[in-house]
């Protein structure tokens, strides 16, 4: 997913990106977008410490292209932590953090095998649960297990080893224009096999699974909803209802949903559990929008020491600073996702129009590395064809 700060996490998977600045999403998204630039420049700052080589790659004395004292972070572009915070790690720790985007989720985990005998870094953060199981496999990382990692970290364990660790977890949902269905005096839809019913013909975007997370987590979601042998009927069904694909979430969401941020005549849309707070006015007592809990796949993301890094101590110190109290409640409203400490309170905006849900589909990490590409041209057979 080449992330891009917009509200909820613009998505690893996603292949464009829309400006929009009105109302209270753009609002919001053009502060964060400040926020995030800065937080490059000031990592990207850290890159330059040591001398430059004839092509341009920063080297220090030993020549592995990382400066003394510096962990080097492989992420996803939309990787962002307040300015302050990281200010304050640096100091506390004397470590330089420097900053590695090789794209998005996807193409994360694939660079990271291609370049396992020389790592990109030390650590990464951003594999989700989609593509953590052949990050294992592939021999890319090195067993951790953080003091600080509590209950909330251990139930979202890849494996029994600890090759990786819980950060941050996003839920994936259809999402619903309550306005637009007030205003036809039609029922809301609740469930996955509501959105199959003629009522809500021609109704719903969703993205492609081949180009967008979003649109693989729900794809998952399926899946675990229908079974093997049912999810891809499930799917011929909403092709004959209507269904519209959009290639990434910015398109589906901005362009093709009708609600208050968007110009579409779609009031049904996969997004996020977290966007309907992004939609509400500050002094809303109700949110435009709402997810339907009842249709969401849980993301998870997580960070690990890499396999061979120059500085596994760092890596290591680092990951704590993740899991810290002070990181993780300032995740939500940097990156879009909820922490994975439930201690941590949520922006008050997120308590009232951002609830999770309590029973969110999931697929064991193993089977979703073994029929990933199989399942994504399964669909692709039957939705596109």
């Amino acid at each position: 997913m080449a992330k891009v700060f917009a509200h909820p996490p613009a998505e690893p998977g996603s292949t464009t990106t829309r400006s929009t600045t009105t109302g209270p999403v753009g609002r919001r998204r053009t502060a964060l977008t400040l926020i995030a630039a800065a937080a490059t420049v000031a990592l990207a700052g850290c890159s330059a410490i040591g001398q430059d080589s004839p092509g341009g790659t920063t080297t220090d004395a030993d020549g592995d292209g990382a400066a003394p004292g510096t962990v080097v972070l492989v992420t996803h572009d939309s990787f962002a932590i307040s300015e302050d915070l990281l200010a304050a790690f640096q100091a506390d720790t004397g470590l330089t953090v420097e900053q590695r985007a090789p794209g998005d989720g996807g193409a994360l985990v694939n660079q990271l095998i291609l370049t396992k005998d020389a790592p990109l870094g030390d650590v990464v953060y951003g594999i989700d649960n989609s593509f953590a199981s052949r990050a294992i496999q592939e021999g890319v990382l090195d067993p951790y297990t953080s003091p600080a990692a509590g209950d909330d970290v251990t139930r979202y364990a890849v494996d029994d080893e600890g090759h990786l660790t819980a950060i941050d977890v996003g839920d994936v949902c259809v999402n619903v224009d309550r306005e637009w269905f007030a205003e036809a005096g039609i029922p809301e839809p609740v469930t996955l096999e509501d959105l199959a019913d003629p009522v809500y013909a021609d109704l719903l975007v969703v993205t492609n699974p081949a180009t967008s997370s979003p649109g693989l987590a729900f794809v998952l979601a399926t899946v675990a909803a229908f079974g093997e042998d049912g999810w891809a009927d499930y799917w011929a069904s909403l092709r004959d209802n209507g269904v519209k694909v959009a290639s990434g979430w910015s398109d589906a969401y901005y362009v093709d949903f009708s609600g208050p941020s968007s110009e579409g005549d779609r009031p049904l849309v996969l997004s996020y559990a977290s966007s309907p707070p992004y939609e509400a006015a500050d002094d809303a007592t109700e949110a435009p929008t709402a997810a339907l809990l009842d249709t969401c796949f849980r993301q998870v993301e997580y960070a690990g020491v890499l396999a061979g890094a120059a500085n596994p101590e760092g890596a290591r110190q680092l990951i704590d600073w993740l899991l810290s109290p002070e990181v993780q409640a300032d995740i939500p409203e940097n990156m879009y996702v909820y922490p994975v400490d439930s201690s941590v309170a949520l922006p008050e905006s997120w308590t009232r129009f951002a609830p999770q849900p309590t029973e969110p589909f999931t697929v064991d990490p193993q089977q979703i590395t073994e029929n990933r590409d199989a399942w994504i041209q399964r669909w692709t057979d039957v939705v596109i064809g």
